[in-house]
């Protein structure tokens, strides 16, 4: 529908203007990527399904071990590489420079003026919550196989642990420093202006 701007149908203006601010409402709760946001607890709840449930499952070790890290590695390539990039416009990696030295980058999508690439609030929750959920569940997964003595399972809950983990710190790394970079930045500006007034007062 268009937006008529003609003086005779005032009304008409402020009932668009409502359904635009509706729209954008519905818009921030409403899942954007069903197929991105299934797939990022999928592997993760699954694997520890596999885990908890492996005795029933089957009664091969070999077999409950070799799902469980393939349901973990799958995990750890899908949400560090597509879920987090389309569910809350963040992504983080590893390169390496010519001279051989690794530098990690973390990098966060801008808000578009028009929000057409904006997260919803309800993909961002669900990415949030199974990111910082799932790595817990694994640390207590590694205590309670401490306490129990089984140990031929330390090494897969250990992986779970360092797999799941090393995606929270890389998201929560660059969530976080992009506030940083901005604080600095705001520090070295009001520093430089700072100077730039002193020596005005001490010059003739």
């Amino acid at each position: 529908m268009m937006r008529q701007d003609s003086d005779d149908a005032p009304e008409d203006v402020s009932l668009f203007d409502a359904d635009d601010e509706t729209s954008r409402k519905s818009r921030k709760s409403k899942i954007r990527h069903p197929l991105a946001s299934f797939f990022h607890l999928f592997f993760r709840v699954s694997a520890i399904l596999v885990y908890l449930l492996c005795e029933i499952l089957s009664s091969s070790f070999i077999a409950c071990m070799v799902t469980i890290i393939l349901l973990l590695s799958c995990d750890f390539w899908t949400v560090k590489n597509i879920t987090g990039r389309l569910m809350v416009g963040l992504r983080w990696w590893n390169q390496v420079d010519d001279d051989g030295r690794s530098h990690w980058i973390f990098e966060a999508r801008k808000p578009s003026t028009r929000g057409k690439a904006a997260s919803s609030d309800s993909e961002s929750r669900i990415f949030w919550l199974g990111l910082v959920i799932c790595p817990i569940i694994w640390v207590i997964f590694v205590f309670s196989t401490l306490f129990s003595f089984k140990i031929k399972w330390l090494a897969v809950v250990i992986m779970g642990v360092v797999l799941q983990s090393a995606n929270l710190y890389g998201y929560v790394k660059c969530k976080v420093g992009n506030k940083s970079n901005l604080k600095s930045m705001a520090t070295n500006y009001f520093g430089r202006q700072f100077f730039r007034q002193a020596a005005k007062e001490e010059g003739p």
